[in-house]
């Protein structure tokens, strides 16, 4: 198999897993605006995710000098890590399902900035311990606190753009008040809507797959603080599966090497994707129409889309743990800071904070600027695994 040695290695791994788990959810998002139900999204998804596992473990798993590879792994008996490889699958699975509802409530930026602050705080605290200190604590923790900051940005920013889209939409008191002929008329007198303006939220509402307008952003902010819990749970579970810190293996076995764990974990997080998205096909949730597998599989309009976004994802986690392996997974949450990445797209594919205030402005690049920092540091404590 493959082995990261190199301190290097390990945060070039870094760096292109912040890119891409950065931009799938973008994609994902994409998806939605233009109307896609998210069941039929993340069932294309989960296909396509599992398949790049599988393309790492028959790849890298396999070639190289270091024993033993993947498919040797497959029948040694180590089931206890791969409960915990598993685990991990689970709640990644969960968190993931999750943020794709929460993006619809209070956006991608601002879900992003909150679900990778809780994975950061708790996850980054949690594979500090189990690595045994690996990672430099003076520099590690001072990258967790600017986390902290960022995620009080982050919530400041949702406030005070939630405030300027109010303001933008008072001319109109509801999507269903609003008459269509009226609206009709606005689309002929200016055109399309632009960004960041009433007219452009309002046909985004009509558009989208799950409505919002009139819901609780406390519904969004609840949905994407659970995510955060999952996700703050997936990297400790994979650290686990791959360095048995709580030496459940038997005496003589080898602990599992990453690309067997994450098979493991890709296998067991798609089979919960699966399973939970076929029943919210028929049992909706949040309003969202009912469909049928039969749909799913006549709707091909943003399906190419939806399984890069599932490759994308795929090799990302599969980087950050190669990352993580080498130079310590509490360095390896550094791929957390996906705001970098998730905000530029906000705001390139979708509008995000056109037109808003100089306060929303300022609030913005202050947790931009945070996450810059962050990343800089942790990347800074990786260590190195002996």
């Amino acid at each position: 198999m493959y082995m990261i040695e190199s301190k290097g290695g390990a945060i070039t791994c870094m760096l292109l897993a912040l890119l891409f788990l950065g931009t799938w959810p973008a994609i994902m998002t994409l998806t939605e605006r233009r109307g896609r139900l998210p069941q039929h999204t993340y069932l294309d998804y989960t296909i396509t995710n599992l398949l790049a596992a599988v393309i790492i473990a028959f790849t890298l798993g396999q070639i190289g000098p270091g024993r033993p590879n993947f498919i040797t792994q497959l029948s040694q008996d180590n089931w206890q890590s791969v409960m915990f490889a598993m685990a991990g699958g689970i709640v990644l699975s969960l968190g993931n399902l999750a943020t794709q509802y929460a993006w619809a409530f209070v956006g991608l930026s601002v879900t992003e900035v909150i679900t990778s602050s809780i994975t950061v705080v708790i996850g980054t605290t949690l594979n500090y311990f189990l690595d045994d200190r690996i990672n430099r604590a003076e520099i590690l923790f001072p990258g967790v606190a600017c986390f902290l900051i960022a995620v009080c940005f982050g919530s400041a920013v949702h406030k005070s753009n939630a405030a300027d889209n109010k303001s933008k939409l008072q001319d109109f008191k509801s999507l269903e008040t609003a008459s269509s002929s009226q609206i009709e008329t606005d689309r002929l007198a200016k055109g399309k809507a632009k960004e960041g303006t009433a007219d452009f939220l309002i046909e985004l509402e009509k558009q989208r797959a799950i409505k919002v307008f009139g819901k609780s952003t406390i519904i969004g902010l609840a949905i994407t603080f659970f995510a955060g819990i999952c996700f703050s749970l997936f990297s400790p579970a994979f650290n686990l599966a791959t360095n048995d810190q709580w030496h459940t293996l038997k005496h003589g076995v080898p602990k599992l090497n990453v690309y067997t764990a994450f098979f493991y974990f890709s296998i067991s997080a798609f089979v919960v994707g699966l399973i939970l998205n076929i029943g919210f096909l028929y049992w909706p949730v949040l309003g969202l129409p009912r469909s049928s597998f039969k749909a799913y599989l006549n709707d091909w309009n943003g399906r190419g889309w939806s399984l890069l976004a599932g490759f994308l994802c795929g090799f990302g986690n599969g980087l950050q743990f190669m990352g993580g392996q080498a130079a310590g997974y509490a360095a390896a949450d550094a791929v957390q800071a996906l705001p970098l990445v998730s905000t530029f797209w906000g705001i390139l594919l979708f509008g995000e904070y056109r037109r808003s205030s100089r306060r929303t402005y300022a609030l913005l690049i202050s947790m931009l600027f945070m996450f810059i920092v962050a990343v800089a540091v942790l990347m800074a404590s990786s260590g190195h695994r002996k």
